[in-house]
């Protein structure tokens, strides 16, 4: 798969630049023509991903947890694939080949359904992965493209409850909704990503600048970029002006509680909206907090469960914020842009869950299986 990836690259590139044209007459957004944009570097991205998944261990049959029972039992799990796997995603053609492989590795066969936004590209990378899938044995068809983009095709998928294990579908609130509302399958989700970066009373400043940038402009339009910024009231006098400086060179909007606004008055009045706002773009709340409780509190309200993170030098407080907040990811003096699959050291990643059941966060091959009991006896009857 990685192969074909990078031998039909020029291909790919001139069905993505026919999206990339459609999406601009039909006024994307920059963050999901981002998402769209394919080039042979991003491409080459892709297929390393798949290799590294290649070389990752196969889950399936790992057997763990065997315990002799007081009957003689002895009882375990073996990991098994969860079947079949349904993609549903909008303008994220890289989803194709990342699901493929995950989905490939852990036994799964998948449907990948992409958008209407991504259809050309959609229809080339799956014709190379449907290649690849025949040319090493397997039915061509346990890589399957619906090239089908309408909403009631996808609702009719959604009802194929004895045919489909699992939906993961993969794009904005309103498509994730969507699925939800409509699947009789399981889906797995989440619906955004209102992630926060706390800066505690003794952070190191020119840490929290660094890390702050990092999370709202590297890449804004992505799931784990940071959404909010809250600040230790004891730290904010020396630090805010500084951190909302760096921000607005960067071309970041500042919208900001009545608090932020005083020390920096060129920060926009925050409303309500702006607190649960998952914005994708080069805007960010900021919220000067009275301790890390209010912090805590703010993002338990506002929050999504994905990625919050913290800068301090106070172990004891670190510790204490990665106990009581119950996001998905939870970081200590880094980046929420490492909320990430492959960062995290999954390979590659085919989403991040939000629901606690079944998995928790980013997911990689192990989150793509399950696990069954196995018992060896001796000849053990229950009376």
């Amino acid at each position: 798969m990685a192969r074909g990836l990078r031998a039909n690259a020029a291909e790919i590139c001139a069905a993505n630049a026919k999206d990339m044209e459609r999406g601009r007459a039909g006024g994307l957004s920059k963050a999901l023509l981002d998402r769209l944009h394919l080039d042979e570097q991003r491409l080459d991205a892709l297929a390393a991903g798949v290799e590294e998944v290649a070389d990752l261990p196969d889950p399936v049959g790992e057997i763990s947890e065997m315990k002799r029972r007081p009957n003689g039992l002895l009882v375990g799990r073996m990991r098994i694939p969860l079947g079949v796997i349904c993609m549903i995603y909008e303008a994220r053609p890289g989803v194709a080949a990342d699901a493929s492989a995950l989905c490939l590795k852990a036994g799964n066969a998948v449907i990948l359904r992409g958008g209407s936004d991504a259809a050309e590209s959609n229809k080339a990378i799956g014709r190379v992965l449907a290649e690849a899938v025949r040319s090493a044995g397997l039915p061509g068809e346990a890589v399957t493209v619906i090239e089908d983009t309408r909403r009631e095709s996808m609702k009719e998928l959604l009802s194929f409850e004895e045919d489909i294990d699992l939906v993961i579908p993969r794009g904005g609130e309103g498509l994730i909704r969507f699925v939800a509302e409509n699947s009789r399958v399981p889906v797995l989700k989440h619906y955004k990503g209102v992630c926060h970066l706390y800066v505690d009373r003794d952070a190191d400043a020119e840490m929290a600048v660094r890390l702050a940038l990092n999370g709202k402009v590297q890449r804004p339009g992505v799931c784990n970029a940071v959404e909010t910024i809250l600040v230790h009231e004891e730290f904010a006098k020396d630090l805010l002006p500084k951190l909302c400086k760096a921000l607005g060179a960067a071309g970041v909007e500042i919208r900001g509680c009545e608090r932020t606004r005083t020390l920096f008055p060129a920060a926009k009045a925050a409303e309500e909206s702006d607190w649960p706002a998952e914005y994708l773009e080069l805007i960010v709340a900021m919220r000067v907090v009275t301790d890390m409780n209010e912090a805590i509190d703010h993002i338990r309200r506002y929050g999504s469960d994905h990625t919050e993170a913290i800068v301090t030098n106070d172990y004891a407080h670190a510790m204490e914020f990665l106990r009581r907040v119950g996001s998905s990811t939870v970081l200590v003096n880094a980046s929420t842009r490492f909320a990430d699959g492959n960062q995290l050291g999954l390979g590659a990643e085919i989403g991040i869950s939000t629901t606690r059941l079944h998995a928790f966060g980013p997911m990689g091959l192990e989150g793509l299986t399950s696990q069954k009991f196995i018992v060896f006896g001796d000849g053990q009857e229950r009376t």
